[in-house]
């Protein structure tokens, strides 16, 4: 999947004139890109029109206008964009108590490192977390975690015959496992491309 450049961005007027249309043509499709591990983890999968609606709402909220400025913002946000053998994933681990999501964090340490993927019968695909800094250690994790798949050609290949993907999370502090629905699969299938 290609990269994003500063051309493939609105300057910022155009942008507060598309953005109610751009937006919720991003919600939507976001909604095939999500999938619920459980109650409290969600994995959102990147592409290129969420990592280019992420930094389009960035350069809005800080008003970034100068070239080097908004290539800041795509060096930082472009690496979640796949780049044909893997997916890549925000992580988000929510409890909407602050005292319970305190609690949690400090329980679930290097939770981020459990994660896997699995197409029907081969082994799980671990994600690799946060390359971009640390955010968990021993004691405590962070609520988002940046993830990436690497798949092999033949489960590329098994995906795109019908072969059907699941995504979880392999740890006895927090043992989750979902199927991905056919909306879901046939939106990541794309990002192979």
């Amino acid at each position: 999947m290609k990269r994003l450049e500063r051309g493939d961005l609105y300057p910022l007027e155009l942008y507060a004139e598309r953005r109610p249309a751009f937006r919720s043509r991003v919600l939507a499709h976001k909604r095939q890109r999500r999938l619920h591990l459980g109650a409290h983890v969600t994995l959102l999968f990147e592409d290129r029109l969420t990592v280019q609606y992420q930094v389009q709402e960035m350069l809005r909220i800080e008003r970034i206008f100068e070239p080097a400025a908004i290539q800041e913002e795509l060096d930082a946000y472009n690496p979640l964009i796949p780049d044909g053998d893997n997916l890549k994933a925000t992580m988000l681990i929510e409890f909407p108590d602050i005292a319970v999501r305190r609690r949690e964090l400090a329980r679930l340490g290097g939770i981020e490192h459990r994660v896997y993927a699995r197409v029907q019968d081969s082994p799980p695909v671990y994600a690799i977390a946060d390359e971009d800094l640390p955010r968990s250690d021993q004691d405590k994790t962070a609520a988002v975690h940046f993830l990436r798949f690497e798949f092999t050609r033949a489960m590329i290949a098994a995906l795109r015959n019908g072969d059907g993907l699941a995504f979880g999370i392999d740890d006895d502090r927090l043992r989750l496992h979902a199927e991905a629905g056919e909306d879901i699969r046939q939106a990541l299938i794309a990002d192979f491309d």
